[in-house]
């Protein structure tokens, strides 16, 4: 059984992110869709809360379950007996970084192949920075996250006051 490890914070979960689980669960049996805990990253949405919208939004994806990773993601995907990490790249700008990334988790553990996922272009420009700013001003999100998120987007800024 091949397994992926699809790493990300998901603060939220957008239709791109989808887009890549579903291309990455037709092409592995398992993909763990694995939430980092990054101390170092402030988040809009808890860690609790992230974990329950991501389970939500990929409840009818086959094959795809939902973890939390508090150390490197190498090390998670190694647990888990993964044979891959997935990544989204949407632009050149991205591939960078994750190329760096990529060579540093075959170092650490050489087994495990980094796969550069490209989601539809229809999700390209796609990101969670740019749904959370729309959403803060109001705007309408739900052509970006599913509908369960965009409804939580929007009581966390009501109750936020922004």
């Amino acid at each position: 059984m091949k397994t992926a490890i699809y790493p990300g914070t998901f603060d939220p979960i957008t239709f791109g992110h989808l887009d890549v689980i579903r291309r990455a669960s037709e092409l592995f049996d398992r993909v763990i869709v694995t939430l980092a805990a990054n101390s170092a990253k402030t988040t809009f949405f808890t860690l609790e809360e992230r974990r329950k919208q991501v389970e939500e939004a990929v409840r009818e994806i086959p094959n795809t379950e939902v973890a939390v990773c508090r150390g490197l993601i190498v090390n998670f995907a190694v647990e888990h007996g993964a044979v891959a990490i997935i990544r989204g790249v949407r632009a050149v700008s991205d591939f960078d970084y994750e190329f760096q990334m990529a060579l540093t988790n075959r170092k650490l553990a050489e087994k495990v192949a980094t796969v550069f996922l490209l989601p539809h272009e229809r999700y390209s420009y796609l990101n969670s920075s740019i749904v959370r700013e729309v959403a803060r001003h109001g705007g309408k999100v739900d052509c970006f996250v599913p509908a369960p998120i965009a409804k939580a987007l929007a009581e966390k800024f009501r109750m936020e006051g922004a």
